[in-house]
C-alpha cells in the first residue's frame, strides 16, 4: 500500500445516534486502528474525518471501502475511505 498504511475516512450526512459507533465497529472488526478523529455538527449535519492505520488489517482497502459504504447506507450517511497518499495527491496545492 505504498509508503504508508494510513487511510482517510470521511463521513457526511444528517446527524443521528450511532454514526460514530457504526464506523468504529467496521474498522474494529477489520483490525483497523483509529489514530485521530475530528467531527463537527453544522446545523443538523455531521461532518467527520478520521485517520486510521490499516497495518494490522485483514482486508484490503477495496473490501474495507465496500463495508463502510454498506454501513453508511444503513446509517443514512455517505462514508468514503481513501489511501493517505491518494488523498494528499488529490488535495495538493
Amino acid at each position: 500500500m505504498g509508503r504508508s498504511n494510513r487511510i482517510i475516512v470521511t463521513v457526511l450526512g444528517k446527524d443521528r445516534v450511532g454514526i460514530i459507533a457504526g464506523v468504529a465497529q467496521v474498522l474494529a472488526e477489520n483490525n483497523v486502528n483509529i489514530l485521530d478523529i475530528s467531527q463537527t455538527i453544522l446545523q443538523e449535519f455531521l461532518a467527520m474525518v478520521l485517520i486510521a492505520d490499516m497495518s494490522g488489517s485483514r482486508v484490503d482497502l477495496t473490501t474495507l471501502k465496500a463495508q463502510l459504504d454498506a454501513r453508511g447506507k444503513e446509517l443514512g450517511v455517505r462514508i468514503d475511505a481513501q489511501h493517505e497518499d491518494a488523498f494528499l495527491y488529490m488535495h495538493r496545492v
